[in-house]
């Protein structure tokens, strides 16, 4: 069950990529550069919302690592960068098939040897349903069942798990998962693809609650985002931005401590319900808060 609530969080859904330096992408000026010298890896980062984040956060300052199986595509966000005026001198390619374990334990021991400290990861590679199926349960092969779970399900879960170790040295841990509507909806025509994302959404908010419980003095925000409908690969029939996206993960990304884990939110601000978790009861942005916390780091700089 997926309940909206009354509470909700200030985002700029419709920001221009290209005026990025006016908007900031909705974020106050404080978090925005909090971002910047921190260290994030996205999955699916050469396409749709991973490219758009990968972007994003490279604009704030930071160092991305863009991972997916297609280099041409991860060099594509790299272009795109530069079309926006971001410079790219900290964006590292880290290619990886993520159905294959292999690839994941290389990728993230490439991640682990660039950087000393990663901040955050962005759970977004996913594959859809089969192009042209009409009864994708009934009459599918098990291997497309396999290459869907692979990577919608078991990708994120293990390349969360084989990073964490390396991201919980600095005692913070944010992790977002990139579910969808489908997660719970039963559409004709894309079963396949619903169950999984449905998986995602349980694997998210279970991963939240064992880490949480297995490290209690480790600041760990694991969320999941529903990001609505946006133009991808796998989304030609629309015209809405995959930058649509950035605000609510950004704004996810640079939370001060105590911050939700295991939480659900709509990439239009809302914050949701979801079966046994409860939507996180404040707003994500507290100005005031995070300037005691993060006293006097601004714009990537630590000022006494």
């Amino acid at each position: 069950m997926l309940v909206s609530t009354l509470v909700t969080t200030k985002v700029l859904e419709n920001a221009d990529p290209a005026r990025w330096k006016e908007h900031l992408f909705g974020l106050p000026p404080e978090r925005w550069g909090f971002l910047s010298g921190l260290s994030f890896w996205i999955t699916g980062a050469g396409t749709g919302y991973g490219r758009a984040l990968s972007c994003v956060l490279a604009a704030a300052g930071a160092q991305v690592f863009l991972t997916g199986r297609r280099i041409e595509k991860l060099k594509e966000s790299l272009e795109e960068m530069s079309s926006f005026g971001i410079t790219a001198d900290k964006c590292h390619i880290v290619p990886a098939d993520l159905t294959c374990e292999e690839d994941i334990i290389h990728a993230s021991d490439t991640v682990r040897k660039l950087c000393r400290e990663l901040h955050g990861l962005v759970n977004n590679a996913a594959v859809p349903s089969k192009p042209g199926s009409i009864h994708p349960l009934e009459d599918d092969s098990i291997e497309y069942w396999d290459k869907i779970f692979s990577t919608n399900v078991r990708a994120p879960w293990l390349v969360t798990r084989s990073i964490f170790p390396h991201m919980q040295i600095c005692g913070k841990v944010k992790v977002v998962f990139i579910t969808s509507e489908a997660g719970w909806a039963g559409t004709s025509g894309v079963g396949m693809y619903n169950v999984s994302k449905a998986a995602l959404n349980s694997l998210g908010y279970s991963m939240a609650q064992e880490y949480s419980q297995h490290y209690p003095n480790v600041d760990i925000q694991m969320n999941v985002v529903v990001p609505g409908e946006a133009r991808t690969e796998m989304n030609q029939g629309t015209t809405v931005s995959p930058y649509s996206i950035a605000s609510i993960i950004l704004i996810l990304l640079s939370h001060p401590e105590g911050g939700p884990n295991g939480k659900f939110f709509h990439r239009d601000g809302r914050h949701l319900q979801f079966c046994y978790a409860q939507a996180h009861k404040q707003s994500l942005l507290q100005t005031s808060m995070f300037k005691r916390l993060f006293k006097g780091k601004l714009f990537g700089s630590d000022k006494e």
